[in-house]
């Protein structure tokens, strides 16, 4: 039996703390050893979370955050904490040899000063954004594999980059004025507690949230511009969907030339052909969040409408698994040199 990948959490608490744990009880090669709150310090997992009752990970003592205990247990370290924390744990635990995977937004941004405008906070560690890979593994597998230090991507952008780079690099489609509306789960606004995702607030409702500006833009800015090979600008915009977690994007892009929707689904799904976590569905059905729930699956489709010479691309992520928790334990798996797919669900959870 091979030897066990010994892993290390800091932010157990958060929601993608959670879905992490969560996950972890299905890993056969890589066991969490570490989880770390200051504010939850001394309590067993199964304390604050009572799903995990006579689970492994049940009786796992949480304890302070501390990089050089983290070094000294851990092959790998989980970052679920707020951006500008990340970077100076991080930092710290690269420089004892441990490989880091962050769910922040500190190492998702090449460049420093863009980040900066974005965030509003100084990067201190801005030496190491060049050497983070961006963790998308279906355009970053090879560089993800050899890499010690991860950006795990934020949800919205991995719901919108994926469901672009296929028309992108083919260059079907203008690169200019393309809209991204997005939706999500309540959960992807954090589990701390805010009057606007209270429920009596959310519940029967549907509204837009940080327009035109939201920090998510810059990241898909970047990375799309890789694919096209040209800078782009995108309108993104986002609204807050009454229900707990999943994300879908629907993506109004302009063609280049008369186009079929039987050529454009044949090539989004040669694209993935070799990509197991996106689903090209057949035409005419439509990705929708209860399908991808509690996976790494991306479900996208695409629809041509001739009269407008549009393409509307199509894509569903669960945000909290997707979108953070469960593409960072691929994304671990691939550092550790692991199959990508250890410890991942494949079936949603349905209903």
């Amino acid at each position: 039996m091979s030897q066990i990948i010994k892993a290390g959490l800091v932010g157990v608490t958060g929601y993608t703390g959670m879905e992490l744990a969560r996950l972890m009880t299905h890993h056969s090669s890589m066991e969490l050893v570490r989880a770390t709150s200051r504010s939850e310090a001394g309590k067993t997992l199964a304390d604050i979370y009572p799903f995990l009752h006579r689970l492994p990970l049940g009786d796992l003592v949480i304890t302070q955050p501390d990089p050089v205990d983290l070094a000294n247990e851990c092959d790998v370290v989980f970052l679920a904490v707020p951006h500008k924390t990340a970077m100076e744990i991080a930092s710290a635990l690269l420089d004892e040899g441990v490989k880091v995977v962050d769910l922040s937004a500190d190492f998702r941004i090449n460049d420093k000063a863009t980040y900066e405008e974005w965030y509003e906070v100084e990067h201190t560690r801005s030496e190491l954004l060049s050497e983070a890979v961006y963790g998308l593994p279906e355009l970053y597998l090879d560089e993800i594999m050899g890499a010690r230090l991860i950006a795990n991507p934020g949800c919205y952008p991995t719901s919108s980059i994926l469901g672009l780079a296929p028309a992108l690099g083919a260059g079907i489609i203008e690169t200019d004025n393309i809209v991204i509306d997005a939706k999500s789960g309540t959960s992807g606004a954090g589990r701390g507690a805010k009057v606007g995702t209270l429920f009596c607030e959310v519940a029967d409702s549907f509204k837009a949230y940080s327009l035109p500006r939201h920090r998510h833009t810059p990241e898909i800015e970047q990375e799309i511009s890789k694919i096209a090979g040209t800078d782009m600008t995108v309108s993104f915009n986002t609204h807050l969907l009454p229900i707990d977690r999943g994300i879908l994007s629907t993506i109004y892009t302009k063609l280049t030339a008369d186009t079929s929707v039987e050529e454009v689904h044949a090539m989004y799904t040669e694209f993935y052909a070799d990509k197991p976590f996106v689903r090209v569905l057949p035409q005419g059905q439509l990705p929708e969040t209860r399908f991808v729930r509690g996976t790494v699956f991306c479900d996208i489709n695409v629809v041509v409408d001739p009269r407008t010479g549009r393409l509307v691309i199509l894509s569903a992520i669960d945000n909290l698994c997707r979108g953070a928790s469960g593409q960072a334990l691929m994304n671990a798996n691939l550092i550790c040199g692991l199959d990508v797919d250890e410890g991942i669900p494949m079936a949603p959870m349905m209903p």
